[in-house]
């Protein structure tokens, strides 16, 4: 009894090693606080094995040669020459999110290296933090919160959501989960896209095309950042672009922080040119403590929690196993994203 015991045990062990060693092995930046989630981790160890960055910095040539997959969380481990020269067999970098403008693509493209995105996903969850924002902004919720208060705030009024004109910049698949929810106010919804939708899309939501971003920013009473962020989308709200605003007008970004020029936001919001802001992106990530954003009253920021969800991380990390999973098989990446 205990020679067959003692025998399937042997087997047992060399089955897991097996099933260890045949496991691709994968870049990290940490599990926890700035890194992949605890309780979704799972997911990747299922398929790989991983090695943080901290633990690959101490022996680069004991686990560089193994590795062919990176796996980026809030853009690290950052990709930059000096670790990619450590990685010669490295063939995917999985970013977790949509946004890829922390990549140099065609740079990655020529050391063989692609690159993956997860689109989709992440639209709800960020749809949700643009509308959060919006209604936290316009009713001043935040503000409103004082556990030593003996009476109603009865002076701090808000502005109307419903009925009111929300603008958004960047129709994609999250600026459209946001008009979804502005119908659901009986908002009216204009938009500015580089591309219109179909009528029918268009006629789902109620919204109206604005060829000219100019007409969109007179028209709103929120505007709302929802695009990608390109050379060209880079710096798109500046001074000009604010002054078109009204003066009891929101600016909502869940874009990237610099889709705004923040010293012109600033000056904006300070001398009454638009009534607030509500960002969930700034630059950098997160802003230095004494930054004058910071310090205004008519400023709401939270940092970065977009598709800060369970659901929506589990469902990131699924894409971006499935991308990687993918690249490592030599097969075609479901989400790759090409230089253009």
């Amino acid at each position: 009894m205990l020679g067959f015991l003692v025998k399937h045990f042997q087997i047992l062990s060399s089955t897991l090693t097996r099933g260890l060693l045949s496991k691709p092995w994968a870049l990290i930046s940490e599990v926890g606080r700035n890194g992949l989630i605890k309780g979704s981790i799972d997911i990747v160890e299922q398929h790989f094995q991983i090695v943080c960055l901290k633990d690959f910095l101490q022996n680069p040539q004991l686990h560089g040669p193994k590795i062919q997959a990176m796996f980026q969380w809030y853009a690290l481990p950052a990709a930059e020459p000096s670790l990619l020269h450590l990685l010669p067999s490295l063939k995917v970098i999985a970013n977790g999110g949509v946004g890829i403008d922390h990549l140099d693509v065609p740079y990655l493209n020529s050391l063989g290296v692609k690159v993956a995105n997860t689109p989709g996903v992440v639209s709800d969850a960020t749809a949700d933090i643009a509308l959060g924002l919006l209604l936290a902004s316009a009713r001043n919720i935040v503000e409103t919160f004082d556990p030593k208060t003996t009476c109603l705030p009865g002076q701090l009024m808000g502005v109307e959501v419903t009925g009111s004109t929300m603008g958004i910049i960047g129709m994609g698949n999250i600026g459209y989960k946001i008009a979804q929810r502005g119908k659901g106010f009986d908002m009216k919804i204009l938009y500015h896209n580089r591309r219109r939708r179909s009528v029918e899309d268009e006629q789902a939501v109620g919204a109206r095309y604005c060829e000219c971003l100019d007409d969109l920013l007179k028209e709103s009473d929120f505007v709302v950042l929802a695009f990608n962020l390109t050379p060209e989308t880079t710096g798109l709200i500046s001074h000009r672009e604010l002054s078109l605003m009204r003066p009891t007008a929101t600016l909502v970004n869940i874009s990237r922080g610099l889709a705004v020029d923040q010293d012109a936001l600033v000056e904006a919001l300070q001398s009454g040119t638009i009534r607030t802001a509500a960002l969930d992106v700034t630059e950098p990530e997160p802003l230095p403590r004494d930054h004058p954003l910071l310090s205004l009253l008519n400023v709401l920021i939270t940092t970065h929690i977009g598709t800060n969800t369970y659901t929506t991380t589990r469902k990131i990390l699924q894409m971006m196993v499935d991308n990687a999973l993918a690249a490592v098989a030599g097969q075609a990446i479901p989400n790759e994203v090409k230089a253009e």
